[in-house]
């Protein structure tokens, strides 16, 4: 039944990822395109040069803001990120003998090598 939930919210949140693909696609070109504007602009030693980084630094800050909404999407991926790593880890676990005097038992062997 684990598997079950774990794979209808991994299958929810790969929709909300690839629904969301787009934005985050211009959200980062809207980032790189801003950061190069801001850099420019501070090396710029002229008034008209720092006038046109300016321009293009808000266009690319107003691109930026209205794709804010793909952070759902980078939600979206660390919720598969978690699954996967939920998935994974129900396959590795061993688990120990409950009884008190199996470990005891195997503790003691354990020391018993040491002497």
């Amino acid at each position: 039944m684990k598997k079950f939930g774990l794979l209808l919210v991994g299958g929810i949140a790969a929709i909300v990822l690839l629904a969301n693909l787009g934005p985050m696609i211009g959200l980062a070109i809207s980032l790189v395109i801003l950061y190069f504007a801001f850099k420019k602009f501070m090396r710029s030693e002229t008034t008209s040069g720092k006038i046109g980084w300016a321009i293009i630094g808000l266009i690319a800050l107003c691109a930026s803001v209205s794709n804010v909404p793909s952070i759902i999407g980078l939600i979206a991926i660390w919720v598969l990120y978690v699954v996967y790593k939920q998935w994974n880890d129900n396959k590795s676990v061993d688990k120990e003998p409950e009884d008190p005097f199996t470990s005891f038992e195997k503790q003691w062997k354990e020391l018993k090598q040491f002497d």
